[in-house]
């Protein structure tokens, strides 16, 4: 490793070149983290390899100076540093992501903590996550897991609750003991949260019933129904952006600053015309393909979403000119134009923009357009432009002289739902939702109570 590094930073600038840091500054900064990690690593015995023990030396040279916050920043700058000399092999591995790997972390920051604990061994070995389905009931939980999926159904979010119950039941080897329905009462009672209450008891009762295929006398949990409508009531009111204020987003996204992504602020904008024009959830946006757009018929292709279906939505003339502009401009980018290609496309990692990014991103074109506050997990959402289509489209209807309840089903299957009533659950009443449905019963009932009245018949 030493050998690699004593290269009067030609490592160093590859790296830089490869990472694209955004500012001047930035280059600055990374350059005198590496510096610094490189003098140190080349005051070690030559041709020694670098290993665990010199980044943990490393890193409490640091803590001796620095507060944590700083600590941890430059093991994030390192890491990555390490990560690339492993690609492109300078070195045989990065230490680090060895230790992730081991310790089953995601994230490097948890390893870098504890190797600046009193006992790092200790402290790493913490860190293993506990094995799957290895409590008393654990063989029993994954052999029913595996008997729903052989019958057809996903799932995953049961599979994920037993999990959660599996940790719970190994951390606690003083009750395994009590009863099946004791043990899943206490579970649910120590809840943190409300919403950790009304999962843990769904689970339970899941759980349960399944066992009672073993032993008829488990009884299933008893259903705190407040806990339920108590939840319902917390949660936070849907938010339907006016035609106004979705225009102004529009506006927004397109003006969006991304000096090193000439593409993104039209990318924005393509995606918030498809969330509202078209209803479609977040994940939706990031799983089309590029082969799901059909130009000739105007139509998008929606595959294997929510609830296991897959439609095919035709869209409006004006969206199809939207989305025709954006494919002209990712064509003449050099994007791929293989349909298995993601259609929102970008030059890094796996081209294609994931979930969590295309929300942080569409978060932050409504607090620049002023709809959403800066701090905390308050005001508008993304996922409200789906309830701001159903509500408008239904205001639309009223205005044309349609029949809504007719309409309702279409709209049901245009959405991916289910049935009607997930859909009436997005049909947020506005006041002047409920002015054009009091117009209508007015104008329906109006003839009639002329005729009770007395009036000329």
């Amino acid at each position: 490793m030493n050998a690699q590094l004593a290269d009067s930073g030609a490592a160093i600038d590859r790296f830089l070149l490869h990472v694209h840091p955004r500012s001047r500054g930035t280059v600055n900064v990374y350059r005198c983290i590496l510096v610094e990690f490189q003098r140190h690593v080349q005051r070690c015995p030559r041709n020694t390899a670098i290993c665990q023990s010199t980044i943990e030396s490393w890193l409490r040279g640091c803590a001796s100076r620095w507060p944590e916050h700083y600590v941890l920043h430059r093991a994030r700058v390192v890491d990555r540093f390490l990560d690339f000399l492993a690609s492109e092999e300078s070195i045989p591995s990065n230490p680090l992501a060895q230790l992730r790997l081991n310790f089953g972390q995601r994230v490097g920051t948890p390893i870098v903590r504890a190797l600046l604990s009193p006992d790092p061994a200790q402290a790493l070995e913490a860190l293993k996550p506990l094995p799957r389905f290895a409590s008393v009931y654990g063989a029993f939980m994954r052999t029913h897991i595996e008997l729903m999926r052989a019958r057809g159904y996903r799932y995953d979010t049961q599979a994920s609750g037993f999990q959660r119950f599996d940790r719970y039941l190994q951390g606690r080897a003083d009750i395994v003991s009590l009863p099946l329905v004791v043990l899943l009462q206490q579970w649910v009672d120590e809840g943190t949260t409300l919403h950790h209450a009304v999962e843990r008891q769904q689970v339970a009762r899941n759980l349960a019933r399944a066992w009672q295929r073993i032993d008829p006398r488990v009884e299933l949990p008893k259903v705190d129904r407040r806990l339920s409508r108590q939840r319902i009531l917390e949660q936070r009111s849907p938010y339907v952006y006016t035609p106004q204020e979705v225009r102004h987003l529009l506006e927004t996204a397109r003006e969006f600053p991304s000096p090193r992504s000439s593409m993104r602020p039209l990318t924005l904008y393509t995606m918030l015309v498809l969330a509202y024009c078209a209803g479609l959830r977040l994940g939706e946006l990031a799983r089309l393909d590029l082969g799901d757009v059909h130009v000739a018929t105007g139509e998008i292709v929606i595959r294997e979403t929510k609830f296991f279906k897959s439609r095919t939505l035709p869209l409006a003339d004006s969206v199809m000119v939207a989305l025709r502009r954006y494919l002209e401009a990712r064509q003449r980018a050099g994007a791929p134009q293989d349909g298995s290609s993601g259609l929102f496309w970008h030059t890094q990692g796996t081209g294609r923009y994931s979930r969590v990014m295309t929300h942080k991103l569409l978060v932050r074109v409504l607090r620049r357009a002023g709809l959403k506050p800066q701090p905390g997990r308050v005001g508008p959402r993304i996922h409200d432009l789906r309830h701001s289509m159903v509500v408008n489209r239904m205001l639309t209807w009223y205005r044309e002289g349609i029949n809504p309840q007719a309409r309702l089903p279409f709209l049901a299957t245009y959405l991916g739902h289910k049935d009607i009533n997930s859909t009436l659950v997005y049909l947020t009443v506005t006041q002047e939702l409920l002015q054009e449905a009091s117009e209508r019963f007015r104008a329906f009932a109006a003839p009639g109570r002329y005729l009770v009245e007395g009036g000329p018949q």
